[in-house]
């Protein structure tokens, strides 16, 4: 079977097997249903929402209606800051099970290094974790010191870390660090928000593929091992950005978009947390 986005997985240090490519639907509001729709009749199998997106709800309407198998299906979704703390995340993922209208997730993530509980919240993930009610925890916007304090704490260490990731934005440490530990990082905002889509180097890329620079972005990310989280609510740009399997960047290019680093972070910056 040749590749394709239902048959492209990174295998989790839980086991699991997650689906490379993912649909976000931070902002997504009342376009959810449809792009989660959309994505599924695409070939999707992986949807990644959060509690403080608003929109559980409407991606399991999406998952019911699409009569695809839950077992072929990959769903995330991550504990908000209010609700940190042993028992207060417990309830919470409760309430995200509830929302959502499912028996489990595949994975449930901090969604923030929120100081002095996120150790408390992480036992709570790794007691739902124990009774396999979410297959596979994990973190997000945890840095290389974050990571370190978990580690020296955790029974069980995370299976992802969810970071803003592109060529603009590379957080080599942290990157590093994860790839040390067997944890898979999974890059949101991978086409910048938009921001740099008319970069001369992904316009040079774009036309030597004959791909667009979207693509060129998330197929960066791709052979960097990442689990990508391109959001659209767009129908035709969601198949764009899962149509990545029919070409690859030489080394030459995967060099030149190395060099792209400059700090863009267009949304939270966990650097600022302590």
């Amino acid at each position: 079977m040749s590749e394709d986005v239902k048959t492209t997985f990174v295998t989790l240090n839980s086991g699991a097997k997650i689906p490379q490519v993912g649909l976000g639907v931070w902002q997504s509001g009342g376009k959810t249903k449809s792009a989660v729709a959309a994505a599924l009749a695409a070939g999707y199998r992986h949807v990644d929402t959060a509690a403080v997106y608003g929109n559980e709800p409407q991606v399991g309407v999406a998952i019911a209606e699409s009569a695809i198998p839950r077992e072929e299906l990959f769903v995330t979704s991550k504990l908000w800051n209010k609700d940190h703390g042993y028992d207060a995340a417990l309830k919470a993922f409760d309430a995200t099970l509830g929302r959502l209208k499912l028996d489990y997730l595949d994975l449930f993530l901090i969604h923030w290094p929120v100081p002095e509980l996120r150790l408390e919240s992480w036992r709570a993930l790794e007691k739902l974790y124990a009774e396999k009610r979410a297959r596979s925890i994990g973190v997000s916007n945890f840095l290389a010191p974050h990571l370190r304090e978990l580690e020296s704490a955790a029974k069980v260490l995370p299976a992802a870390n969810q970071i803003e990731l592109t060529p603009f934005l590379q957080r080599r440490e942290t990157v590093s660090r994860c790839q040390e530990l067997g944890i898979a990082l999974e890059a949101y905002s991978p086409l910048t928000r938009g921001q740099r889509l008319n970069h001369p180097t992904l316009v040079a890329l774009s036309e030597l593929t004959g791909k667009s620079p979207a693509q060129v972005l998330l197929r960066w990310g791709l052979q960097k091992g990442f689990v990508l989280l391109p959001k659209s609510v767009t129908p035709s740009r969601i198949q764009e950005n899962a149509a990545l399997f029919d070409f690859a960047l030489d080394a030459t290019a995967m060099q030149q978009l190395d060099a792209l680093e400059e700090g863009l972070v267009t949304g939270w910056d966990p650097a600022t947390q302590d």
